[in-house]
Order: structure tokens, then C-alpha cells, then sequence
């Protein structure tokens, strides 16, 4: 099943430097936040608004070695990665560029 990250282009680039991806919320809330790609762009807008430079990481559940689990948040079951995210389980990443109002939109690649 496909879940998505939001994170900073310059933190993914570091991760492939590192081998290995880490959120900030990793270490301050001991989890990292992913959604599915219904709730990723509500996730944008209430979290993310305005903010340029971001990648999302279109990651493959099945290939995570961290446990992941659902996890409720706003009324929704959201996905939580509790460990740090191997870069082998990240098949796709895209840019994610706020519109020119700061809302996001899905992006054409994950459309269906």
C-alpha cells in the first residue's frame, strides 16, 4: 500500500547522503507522520501551507522495516512510521510546490 511523507527537499538529499531517512518527529514525538494519498493533501494545508521547497515520499508499506500503524488523528486513521524509514522503501519521489495562494494540490502522478 502506498503512504506519502511531506518533508523538505534538503532533507531527503541528506538522507541519501546518510543512507537512511530520519523526520525531525522521529526524535520529538517518536514517530514520523505519513498519510495516504486521500489525506495527504488536507495534511498539506493544515501543515504545510505556503511552504515551498517540499518533496513528497510516495513510500512502498510493504518494504518499510520500521513498524507502521494507524493511528487515529482529526477524526481519520492516519499512518505513523515508528522507527527510522529505509530509502529502499521510497519508490518515487515528487515535487511538491504549494499553488500560488499556498494550498497544494494533488500532484498529476498520484491522479488517478
Amino acid at each position: 500500500m502506498l503512504i506519502l511523507h511531506i518533508t523538505p527537499r534538503s532533507h531527503w538529499q541528506k538522507a541519501q547522503q546518510t543512507g537512511i531517512y530520519r523526520a525531525d518527529s522521529l526524535e520529538t514525538e517518536g514517530f514520523m507522520h505519513c498519510s495516504t494519498p486521500t489525506q495527504v493533501v488536507a495534511t498539506a494545508n493544515a501543515f504545510f501551507r505556503g511552504q515551498a521547497g517540499l518533496v513528497l515520499l510516495c513510500i512502498e508499506s510493504d518494504r518499510v522495516q520500521s513498524e507502521i500503524r494507524y493511528e487515529a488523528a482529526h477524526g481519520e486513521q492516519f499512518p505513523h512510521v515508528y522507527g527510522a524509514l529505509n530509502l529502499d522503501a521510497v519508490t518515487q519521489t515528487i515535487d511538491f510546490e504549494p499553488n500560488a495562494d499556498g494550498s497544494f494540490t494533488l500532484p498529476p502522478a498520484l491522479q488517478t
